[in-house]
């Protein structure tokens, strides 16, 4: 598995600092794989190259996470998520690969 960098930065600047590096893709999380205009990534078709986390001082409802991502088939784009976003309809092969561990 790949190393993964993990990041505190609030989200403008973390978005920011991925554009400077080549990440200009939205993806959005379907229910079972990642989306970006009429193309879908399932869960071995892309890997999480950065993670940046930004977390509210006094409230959790204020935690976001960006995530660089590399598509196999060569874009490279950016992917938030904030707390609570996870519904019981995202599969949870995606729900692991986006709970990285730095193994």
């Amino acid at each position: 598995m790949k190393q993964v960098e993990y990041q505190y930065a609030p989200v403008l600047v973390a978005l920011a600092n991925l554009k400077k590096e080549g990440y200009t893709v939205d993806f959005n999380l379907d229910d079972n794989c990642l989306i970006s205009d009429n193309n879908s990534y399932y869960v071995d078709d892309f890997e999480i190259d950065q993670v940046y986390r930004y977390e509210g001082n006094s409230d959790p409802s204020d935690e976001a996470t960006v995530y660089g991502i590399s598509s196999k088939d060569g874009l490279k784009g950016t992917l938030i998520t904030s707390y609570g976003m996870y519904t019981d309809s995202t599969s949870s092969a995606i729900l692991r690969k986006l709970s990285l561990k730095n193994d």
